[in-house]
């Protein structure tokens, strides 16, 4: 992985992150957490959308509402279990 790479993974991963904490109000997590929230959030959604035969345009901002969708999904479920 170049150094490219990884700063495009950590840019769209707290852009997704933001977002999503914006969209799911009451989950702010910081930059360093709303990056992690905004990746894990794109595996999420890498992962889920091609079984539900879902699928998102490429590039950047594909890759930023890929990612947000997911992250929005992971904070979703992350307010159900704290309710718990």
């Amino acid at each position: 992985m170049t150094l490219e790479s990884l700063l495009i993974i950590l840019l769209v991963g707290a852009a997704a992150g933001w977002l999503a904490g914006l969209i799911v109000k009451g989950y702010g997590f910081g930059i360093l957490g709303n990056i992690v929230i905004g990746i894990v959030g794109a595996f999420i959604a890498g992962f889920l959308f091609p079984q539900l035969g879902f699928a998102i345009g490429a590039g950047i901002v594909g890759a930023i509402i890929h990612a947000t969708i997911g992250a929005v999904i992971l904070l979703l479920v992350i307010g159900l279990i704290r309710r718990v």
